[in-house]
């Protein structure tokens, strides 16, 4: 038999391991390795409709939708660290603002529990620059050093195929109004540094029950946001554009992208 693995995937916020790595975590499920979803927040000062934030209610609302979510992709376990949200800009006492010893502990904890053989983490701009993206990368790297963990993975985009798909997006009126594709000249990751290109294509519904599994991700009180763009997509065109995810490996010299996350295991 083949040797079964066990993946911690480290995200900041709830829908941020259905974007990112919504199929690899899929794949790597349905092939029998261990995958356990760590949160660092409950995404509670993120953007949502009304009717989600009413009454404080938006992180359990996040919390029930990030369990469905893990339950689509097969994931194992869910643990949720309870940091408190930066949002953007970045609240005085987020996540974000941590020092990187505080909030590394309980993921050290975590990674020596579960034995984890890989983490994943972002890239160092944390994907568009979110704050608390770019203190996963940190904390991560930290922790993974501390715990011993031998494969750390970034999940990020080629920003080559994002500034390409902006430039034809915003040739449609009134869908991407404010977003140009110089805004990611420094997000993500380059195209010459991307070690990993995971094809999920067989795995594109569990992702696509995934992204709607946070209904509150996808609503707002005035205009769309990026999960309820993709989720208007055609079932052949949402597989098409979203069948293959990214990685760049720590440690590893960038060549022809591999498939197989794990194979500097094996």
């Amino acid at each position: 038999m083949a040797r079964r693995f066990t993946l911690v995937a480290f995200h900041a916020h709830p829908d941020d391991e259905a974007l990112l790595m919504g199929g690899t975590l899929a794949r790597l499920a349905a092939e029998g390795h261990r995958v356990v979803l760590a949160v660092a927040t409950d995404g509670e000062a993120g953007a949502a409709a009304s009717s989600y934030r009413s009454a404080g209610r938006l992180a359990a609302y996040r919390r029930d939708e990030l369990d469905r979510s893990a339950a689509a992709l097969g994931c194992a376990r869910v643990v949720r660290f309870g940091f408190k949200d930066s949002g953007w800009p970045a609240a005085a006492d987020g996540f974000s603002t941590l020092a990187v010893e505080d909030a590394a502990a309980p993921l050290i904890e975590l990674l020596r529990e579960e034995r984890a053989d890989a983490l994943t983490i972002y890239d160092p701009a944390g994907g568009y620059g979110h704050p608390d993206h770019r203190q996963v990368h940190t904390v991560g790297t930290y922790a993974a050093a501390r715990a011993g963990t031998p494969l750390v993975l970034e999940a990020t985009i080629d920003r080559r195929l994002i500034r390409r798909l902006i430039r034809i997006v915003t040739t449609i009126p009134g869908v991407l109004p404010a977003v140009s594709a110089a805004d990611y000249d420094h997000a993500y990751s380059p195209g010459t540094a991307i070690t990993h290109r995971v094809d999920v294509r067989a795995y594109a519904a569990q992702k696509r029950h995934s992204f709607e599994a946070h209904a509150s991700q996808a609503s707002s009180d005035d205009g769309a946001r990026t999960l309820s763009l993709l989720l208007k997509l055609p079932r052949w065109l949402f597989r098409l554009m979203l069948g293959h995810e990214w990685y760049v490996e720590h440690g590893r010299t960038p060549g022809t992208p591999l498939d197989d996350v794990f194979a500097s295991l094996r």
